[in-house]
């Protein structure tokens, strides 16, 4: 399979192309979009249109986060997948190892609904508000506890898509995702080398015949 490698933020691999899309592994340090100024112009959607250069945005991860994005090859196909996603047709899985014991009797999923909204003072952060919070559902269960340092590997589906939904939620219950500098205690923050939050698994009707597809990508940690 066709892939590209830059240097900062790894190699972006190309996992499936065809006339409609593009599904890629994004790695973790790497934005999706561009941000603002000359430094932050390098980014997985610019890197894709210099294979692609019909490929359009659909949805984002963020910069820490590695895993699976689908990106829209033309307008009539962005629009497909963006009604899709609107429609919440589309299915996301996560992994992440948090700190502390999360466990799950016989792997049952559980649920997180916590309101969020942007914590204004101190942007992009969020927080949970009871009170003005947009509602945000995570799914989650746990896969595998290391006893000895003390971190739970877990699986993760949210239902809705706020920004950092995963991160906030899971430090709201007590367990913060390993290598989190924004959510998580500075101690938490310090053990591991980056954010252990990936993209697992993403299926979606096919913008182009309508038939549900599936995608998979193991992660690396």
């Amino acid at each position: 399979m066709p892939a590209d490698t830059y240097p900062g933020g790894g190699e972006v691999r190309v996992v499936y192309v065809d006339p409609s899309m593009v599904v890629l592994h994004k790695p973790s340090g790497l934005l999706s979009v561009p941000g603002r100024g000359p430094d932050k112009q390098d980014c997985l959607s610019a890197r894709v249109q210099h294979l692609y250069a019909d490929a359009l945005v659909v949805h984002r991860l963020d910069m820490a986060t590695s895993g699976l994005v689908v990106m829209a090859r033309g307008a009539a196909a962005q629009r497909t997948l963006n009604d899709a996603f609107a429609a919440r047709l589309v299915h996301k899985r996560y992994v992440a190892v948090v700190c502390g014991e999360l466990r799950t009797p016989d792997g049952i999923w559980q649920v997180i609904d916590l309101p969020i909204i942007v914590d204004w003072p101190h942007r992009p952060l969020r927080v949970i508000d009871h009170q003005h919070g947009q509602p945000s559902v995570t799914r989650w269960r746990s896969v595998r506890f290391d006893k000895d340092r003390q971190t739970t590997e877990v699986e993760l589906e949210p239902i809705t898509g706020r920004s950092h939904q995963l991160r906030v939620h899971l430090q709201a219950i007590g367990h913060p995702i390993l290598g989190d500098s924004l959510y998580a205690p500075a101690t938490v923050a310090a053990m591991a080398p980056r954010l252990l939050l990936h993209a697992s698994a993403l299926a979606f009707p096919h913008p182009h015949s309508g038939i549900m597809v599936a995608f998979e990508c193991p992660s690396e940690f």
